[in-house]
C-alpha cells in the first residue's frame, strides 16, 4: 500500500514536469527557462552589473556581447579594460585603455583607469601626466581622480633608485569602472 502510494506520487510529480502550461509558481526553487519571446538585457548593464559584483571574468563576457550588437565603442574597449585591470592584466587593460582613449579621448574615467594601471607597471611620470589629463577633462570634479594625481606626483617627486622596498600602495575600486591607488595603513 505505501509502495503503491509513494509510485502514484512520484507519477504525479513526475507528470507536472512536462512543461506544457506550466506556470511560474513562487514556491518553485529552479530558476526559469530560456524566455524565446523576452528582450535580451543589454550587454553593458550586465557587464557594469557584473564588475560590480566582482565577477570581472563574466564582465568581459558580457561587454564581448554588449560589442555584437553596438560595436566596439570606447565604452565597450574601456569596460573590457577595466575588468581586466581588475583580474590584474595590466599589459592587456594599458592596450585596451589607450584603443579606447584612441576613440573617445574625452572620458576621464578611461584616462584614470590608465593612469592607474600605468602606475601599477611603475610608469610613475607618464602615469602622473595621465592622471593631468583626467583631471582637466574631469574638471576637478572627481577627488578620486585628485588623488590618484597627488598619489603620482608624490611618488614621482620621491623617485628613489637605491634600494629597492616593499611597495605600500594598494588599487581600490570606486564604482564600476574607476579605481583609486591608496596607500596601505
Amino acid at each position: 500500500m505505501i509502495r503503491a502510494s509513494a509510485t502514484s506520487f512520484l507519477i504525479l510529480a513526475l507528470a507536472g514536469c512536462t512543461g506544457q502550461g506550466e506556470t511560474v509558481s513562487g514556491d518553485n526553487p529552479y530558476a526559469p527557462g530560456v524566455a524565446k519571446n523576452g528582450e535580451a538585457v543589454d550587454g553593458m548593464i550586465v557587464g557594469h552589473r557584473l564588475m560590480d559584483a566582482g565577477e570581472y571574468e563574466l564582465a568581459i563576457d558580457a561587454y564581448s556581447r554588449a560589442a555584437v550588437t553596438q560595436g566596439m565603442t570606447a565604452e565597450v574597449i574601456a569596460g573590457i579594460g577595466s575588468a581586466n585591470l581588475a583580474l590584474g592584466r595590466l599589459g592587456t587593460a594599458e592596450r585596451l585603455l589607450r584603443d579606447a582613449i584612441e576613440k573617445d579621448e574625452d572620458a576621464p574615467e578611461v584616462w584614470n583607469n590608465l593612469g592607474v594601471v600605468l602606475m601599477e607597471r611603475g610608469k610613475t611620470a607618464e602615469a602622473a601626466q595621465v592622471f593631468r589629463r583626467a583631471y582637466a577633462i574631469d574638471n576637478g570634479q572627481s577627488d578620486s581622480i585628485r588623488d590618484n594625481l597627488r598619489l603620482a606626483l608624490a611618488k614621482s617627486e620621491n623617485s628613489d633608485y637605491g634600494e629597492r622596498k616593499e611597495q605600500d600602495y594598494k588599487l581600490v575600486r570606486r564604482g564600476s569602472s574607476d579605481y583609486l591607488i591608496r596607500k596601505i595603513p
